[in-house]
């Protein structure tokens, strides 16, 4: 077993280049030597907290360059970090927090209202900092780090410990926190080295949320790697033009749907790129189309990504060479990175034949430790070390992976997971609705969007927007059906499950359905 632990990778940086600057958000610089420092504050004052080895502290907010100082301060005392999706509704961020026990909440200003509604119902939650300051009661992050000392604590690490649980959407209606070890990092530290191959002088912008393992992981190879990371609060097109051209970025990671904003904005053509080497994408579907256009545009190197929270974000790449449109590659995700193995299995879990759809199973290091406090799940998940995914998909004769369909019927839109049975479970409170279905159709920004199917209880009336407005009570504003279709019955196999695909037919007929 490997001996790496998060913490000494930044004290590497810091100690080799001190002054150069790891961090900037909004003009703000940090260096590695100050974010080490910044850390050790954060380490202690959690510490002065009563904060134990393997507690979970929640973080909600935009993305912050003091994220950084939070997740390698807590990585200081062995604590976890459970970033908390924050287009959640109210009930659940509370189910998350409760879920992940976690005693301690860092909240982004945007977000106070919010977690002031929920916090009576989340008894574990000892103190509250505002990380933008500004509250009342709730002392900001800044005073808070800067009331302790920045001495390293003297701690007995270890390469499995967790350092951070992010949530995934369940199947079931709630989700799960996946738990990432100091080797699951590692690992994705080394794949990147396959598709990546950031340096120190590379300049990354990190656009895409801290809730999402491809947020966290741009974030932390960028500064595993030494280079200088831009941190941007949320995904803002003309910004993110602006930093590339002035602040000449090198590399960007971005989903389709940021890629389409992008390409739309009116100054596009005059805009100056010519800084970018390289853009990452994944996480959801894209057309060839636009795929095309951004090359054009770009004039770099496109490497997509495939992989999930549970792999760490790791899984499979497909190359700048492999855009080449005359390769006929543009619908695959690519090849195994250097480390995983990648497998597609039938129901029983045997290997199908080359070319013949099946189940994308994959192994390596950075399958996931488990499922927080779920241990029929992680079976379920993870059979003789192999992730099962959930997406179907085939390999080609070259060994390439082609994503076909979702096992799990999992809706993608706009790089969020959104799973029918969520949407499903809230919309069968209404007591006008029968019955309900949920599925992904096509849309041309988002990839898919979500379409409620809905059979009104006999003898009443319901409106498409009376439903959304009920759901928006309950989920999150992404899960929300962007349309509703009213129907006499459900199509259902003779052991009464909902028949998705005879849903989905009429809206895909003629399009590839897919997953980047």
């Amino acid at each position: 077993m490997s001996d790496f632990i998060l913490i000494h990778a930044l004290e590497a940086q810091a100690t080799g280049q001190p002054d150069a600057t790891a961090l900037v958000y909004q003009g703000r610089e940090t260096s590695y030597g100050a974010l080490s420092h910044a850390a050790n504050q954060t380490a202690q004052a959690l510490l002065a907290e009563g904060i134990a080895p393997h507690t979970r502290i929640g973080f909600m907010g935009a993305n912050s360059d003091l994220y950084f100082h939070l997740l390698y301060g807590a990585q200081k005392t062995r604590s976890v970090v459970v970033g908390v999706n924050s287009r959640l509704a109210g009930p659940e961020v509370a189910y998350v927090l409760n879920d992940a026990e976690a005693e301690m909440l860092f909240v982004g200003k945007d977000f106070v209202p919010l977690v002031e509604s929920i916090l009576a119902d989340c008894p574990n939650i000892k103190r509250v900092i505002a990380m933008d300051g500004g509250h009342d009661e709730w002392a900001s992050f800044d005073d808070w780090r800067n009331a302790a000392e920045a001495i390293a604590p003297d701690m007995d690490y270890h390469p499995d410990d967790d350092i951070i649980q992010l949530y995934t959407s369940g199947t079931t209606g709630h989700p799960k926190g996946v738990q990432l070890t100091n080797l699951n990092m590692e690992s994705a530290f080394l794949q990147s080295a396959d598709w990546a191959g950031w340096v120190q002088d590379d300049h990354v912008l990190l656009c895409m949320p801290l809730f999402h393992i491809a947020g966290v992981n741009v974030g932390l190879i960028g500064l595993y790697k030494g280079a200088k990371v831009t941190v941007l609060p949320e995904v803002d097109p003309v910004e993110i033009l602006r930093l590339i051209e002035v602040e000449k970025v090198s590399v960007l990671f971005m989903v389709p749907a940021v890629i389409l904003f992008i390409l739309q904005q009116p100054n596009i053509d005059a805009a100056d790129v010519s800084s970018v080497r390289q853009v990452i994408y994944g996480a959801a579907p894209i057309a060839e189309e636009l795929l095309v256009q951004a090359a054009a545009k770009f004039q770099c190197d496109f490497v997509q990504v495939y992989g999930l929270t549970e792999t760490t974000g790791g899984g499979t790449n497909l190359k700048p060479e492999d855009h080449d449109p005359a390769r006929n590659k543009l619908r695959s995700c690519g090849k195994p990175n250097a480390g995983v193995e990648v497998l597609i299995v039938d129901e029983d879990g045997q290997e199908v034949a080359q070319g013949e759809v099946g189940e994308i199973v994959l192994r390596g290091a950075t399958i996931m430790k488990g499922y927080w406090k779920k241990p029929d799940a992680t079976r379920e998940a993870i059979k003789k070390d192999w992730f099962y995914t959930g997406d179907a998909g085939f390999l080609d004769a070259e060994g390439y992976v082609f994503i076909h369909d979702r096992v799990k019927d999992m809706i993608v839109s706009g790089g969020e997971n959104v799973y029918p049975a969520e949407v499903e479970n809230a919309l069968f409170a209404h007591p006008d609705i029968a019955d309900v279905a949920v599925i992904g159709v096509p849309d041309e920004k988002w990839g898919e969007a979500v379409k409620a199917c809905v059979v009104a209880a006999p003898g009443k009336e319901l409106s498409e927007q009376e439903i959304i407005d009920f759901a928006r009570a309950r989920i999150a504003g992404y899960k929300l059906p962007k349309s509703v279709d009213f129907i006499e019955a459900l199509p259902r196999n003779p052991s009464g499950k909902i028949l998705r695909r005879e849903l989905r037919e009429p809206y895909w007929e003629g399009q590839e359905r897919r997953v980047g």
